[in-house]
This record gives structure tokens, sequence and C-alpha cells, in this order.
């Protein structure tokens, strides 16, 4: 069923107070933060980089690191509008497009955000996959916009896992938990297309690691892995 006007409105703001109480509910341990507490003390804007199945809880990790102002990439797709509204919940702006539909229109707005200051948060394997397979347009965007990526996970020991595209993750209230941060990367200007790509497989590694890692050490199971295949967007000057 479609929602619109009042009843999107509402939905947003109750998903907003749902996953706003679980995450203060959690147990929850930092794990590698030091990287990025430091662009954050120093005024450095950023990249998040995060899969599209553990967004539920990004928003509290931005605060906790101390991150001030962001705006995320939020797919066109019907359910984007949902997710924009929650998002704005919590002082996340929107810029709408995708690694794939309106690539070239989400990267605009993403790289005219990163003239005005804003932290980017954007989930590379969205907004409908495949699951885990990160778009080579995300590389691509720090490049032009000249911010680090910061990759990010979380993991908690109980949860539901749906059965969705992307294993959307969703923590049961007073579940340990975990945020696990990378190092940030900075990616050259001039950064030829093969070093661009291979970039893009080491940051679609190092974030698969990071996830499984993440679940492993909060004593949740493996889940069965999915392939996929990677295309290039040009995200447009």
């Amino acid at each position: 069923m479609r929602l619109s006007g009042r009843s999107l409105d509402l939905a947003a703001w109750l998903a907003a107070l749902i996953l706003g109480s679980i995450g203060r509910s959690l147990r929850w341990r930092e794990e590698g933060a030091e990287g990025v507490r430091a662009l954050v003390a120093r005024g450095q804007p950023f990249i998040l980089v995060f899969w599209h199945g553990r967004l539920a809880m990004l928003p509290r990790l931005y605060r906790e690191v101390g991150g001030r102002r962001v705006k995320i990439l939020i797919s066109d797709h019907r359910d984007g509008e949902l997710i924009a509204r929650a998002m704005a919940h919590w002082g996340f702006g929107a810029v709408r497009g995708s690694t794939r539909r309106g690539a070239v229109r989400g990267a605009k707005g993403m790289l005219r955000a990163a003239r005005e200051g804003y932290d980017l948060a954007i989930t590379p394997d969205g907004p409908r996959g495949p699951r885990e397979v990160l778009q080579a347009g995300v590389v691509d965007l720090a490049r032009l916009s000249g911010l680090p990526l910061v990759p990010v996970t979380f993991s908690a020991r109980w949860a539901w896992e749906f059965g969705s595209w992307d294993r959307f993750l969703l923590p049961r209230p007073g579940s340990r938990a975990l945020a696990l941060w990378g190092e940030p990367v900075w990616v050259g200007r001039n950064q030829s297309p093969a070093a661009a790509d291979e970039l893009t497989r080491q940051l679609e590694d190092t974030l698969r690691r990071m996830r499984q890692r993440a679940d492993a050490l909060v004593g949740r199971r493996p889940c069965r892995e999915r392939g996929g295949s990677r295309k290039r967007i040009e995200p447009g000057e």
C-alpha cells in the first residue's frame, strides 16, 4: 500500500521513534572510531559508506562520533520518501537519486552538499542491490569531492534479519551491539580508471569483512553470502 501526505509523515515519525528507542536500549561498544573522530575534531567533512542492510542504526553511530551536518543519498524509489522523512527526524538532509537511477542528478546534489561543508552518507549497494556489491560511483564521488571515505557498520547479538534483498538488520531492544568503524580512505583527484576499479574492490572487501567481523564479535551467526555484478557510474561534473 502506497502512503501519502499525513500517513507518510506519521509512518516516518513512528519509524524514527521506534529506531531511536531501540538504539538507546542497546548495550553499545565502539571500535575503530579514532580516525573518524579525528576528522570531526578538525572539521574535515567525510563520506560515510555502509551497507543498505545496516542502515537502521546509522544516525546513532553518526551522532556518537560527534557528527553535526550530513546529507544522505536516497533513491527515487517510492520507499525513498519514507526513508528521507524518517532520517529528517535525526537531522539528516536528503539528496534524491542513487548510484544507479538518477545517478547524475544524485551525484551533482552530493557534490553541491560537499562544497557547502556537509558530511555525506551513502549506501553503495542500494537501492535494490545486488547485496554488498559496491558500485563504482562511490569512489568517483570521493575523487570529485576530495572527501575521504569512512566505512562503518554495526551488529547486534539479538536482532531480526528481514527476508529483503539487503537482509535488513533490526536489533532487538536491550541486545549487545557493536559499532565498527574503518580507517578513512582518501582518493586522489587524478585517480586512473584502473586504480579506481581496484579501490572499489578493496573498499567492497573492507565493508564485507567489517560486517562479518562485527557479527562475529557480538556472536551473530554468519549468514549465507550472495554475489552480484558491479556497474560503473559516471556521476558527472
